[in-house]
């Protein structure tokens, strides 16, 4: 659906349920003790009410996280072996790899043939004043205007 219709079904479905929700949520908060950890759970809830509630107005906004999630899940999997660095400058540098690896997959470029260019082009004393067209995201937009020129 597109977001405006996404918004309207929100809105007609979701929202009342979300009311009566918050008001059972208040409800339940003043019937438990105050020192309670479900009454810290319940007022972490109503702390972050407009946050919980903003995809009733926006259809834009996923109700999940999965998508994140997903994307996240190669660098959780790879925490493990940043451990292994030897050191801290060996995990800051294995944070950097892998931020980049994500930052390609984000932009739709493959990583491997991004990493070999960029390797090269910096080995063959790339100028340090043009650093930035070697970023994912510009280096897929040029590489796809040289193909389409060719």
């Amino acid at each position: 659906m597109s977001p405006a219709e996404r918004r309207r079904v929100r809105q007609d479905k979701s929202k009342p349920l979300v009311v009566v929700l918050k008001t059972w949520l208040e409800q339940q908060l003043a019937r438990v003790s105050g020192k309670a950890s479900i009454a810290d759970e319940i007022r972490y809830g109503l702390n972050h009410w407009d946050g919980l509630t903003r995809f009733l107005d926006d259809g834009r906004i996923e109700l999940d996280t999965n998508i994140v999630e997903r994307g996240i899940r190669p660098i959780v999997l790879n925490r493990k072996n940043a451990l292994f660095a030897g050191h801290d400058v060996g995990a800051e540098n294995w944070a950097c790899i892998a931020s980049l690896i994500e930052t390609c997959k984000l932009n739709d470029v493959d990583p491997q043939s991004y990493l070999a260019d960029v390797l090269t082009k910096l080995v063959n004393l790339w100028p340090a004043s043009r650093i930035d067209e070697l970023l994912p995201w510009t280096w897929a937009t040029e590489r796809s205007t040289n193909r389409l020129a060719a």
